[in-house]
């Protein structure tokens, strides 16, 4: 079984013990920063979180799909998406290139 991720509360904890935060000042900070991505994203279809990735806002076009119970081709309405785009030093950094 996988280990589960890090959650809001121990994200916050590593920080305060790290920077020698109140728990308050550091949630403050985690917050702050994950509202600054959405607004970012929602304003400039872009944010990039250096070292990490960058989130990108996508339109996807209306297109034709099946529904797999019955076979029947359904319309798909034209939407927005939000994607994460790994950087590079990230990805070899966790899963390094075979050589």
């Amino acid at each position: 079984m996988a280990k589960k991720g890090m959650t809001k509360a121990k994200i916050v904890s590593h920080f305060a013990e790290k920077f020698e935060l109140p728990k308050k000042n550091a949630a403050a900070i985690v917050e702050e920063f994950s509202a600054l991505a959405v607004s970012q994203t929602k304003k400039a279809g872009e944010f990039t979180i250096p070292g990490i990735g960058k989130l990108v806002k996508q339109k996807r076009k209306a297109r034709m799909g099946r529904n797999p119970a019955t076979g029947e081709a359904i319309k798909i309405p034209a939407k927005t998406v939000v994607k994460m785009r790994v950087s590079k030093s990230c990805k070899d950094s966790i899963v390094p290139p075979k050589k």
